[in-house]
């Protein structure tokens, strides 16, 4: 018999091949990415068209910045809604791991002249193609930059007090 089948479903197998990145990971080296460039940013950020952005920043000069983080090639393929990010932010990057095959972000359909990709794991992200900048309007941008501040502040308030969300009347 195969020591493979001997083996127990926690022990990896010689031949496995490595796990796969999760959203997490991308997420998190893409935010010490943008960290060490002065980008600061949340994720899981709702947007007032119902969307929530992955990822969604704000550098030191005010631009805001989202990221669509995808490590599944079907998942890529399969999103239709992500240009409604558009319209809430100065720069949109996709986010994906080293392993994730990144040529359908080349084709017309993923605006490669718009949208940048970002190349990240758990410990860090490179920017593979940046963004252009498509500038939002002053008010639309004074607004999420509002939204982005108090959302960071309830959930750091809610991280210092855990029993403060009993007083959210904004969830």
């Amino acid at each position: 018999m195969s020591s493979a089948l001997l083996s127990s479903p926690d022990t990896p197998r010689a031949d496995a091949p490595a796990l796969a990145s999760t959203s997490a990971d991308v997420s998190r080296g893409i935010a010490r990415l943008f960290a060490r460039n002065g980008i600061w940013c949340l994720p899981e950020m709702p947007l007032k068209n119902g969307r929530r952005a992955d990822l969604m920043g704000v550098d030191a000069k005010g631009l805001i910045v989202i990221v669509e983080i995808k490590v599944a090639r079907g998942d890529l393929l399969g999103d239709a809604k992500w240009p409604d990010y558009l319209d809430f932010c100065d720069r949109f990057f996709w986010g994906v791991p080293p392993e994730l095959d990144r040529s359908p972000l080349e084709s017309e359909a993923y605006q490669p002249d718009t949208c940048g990709v970002i190349v990240a794991d758990a410990y860090d992200g490179e920017i593979i193609r940046h963004a252009s900048l498509g500038p939002l309007a002053p008010a639309r941008r004074k607004a999420q930059v509002e939204r982005l501040a108090r959302a960071a502040m309830r959930r750091h308030t809610m991280l210092m007090d855990p029993d403060c969300s009993a007083l959210d009347n904004e969830s």
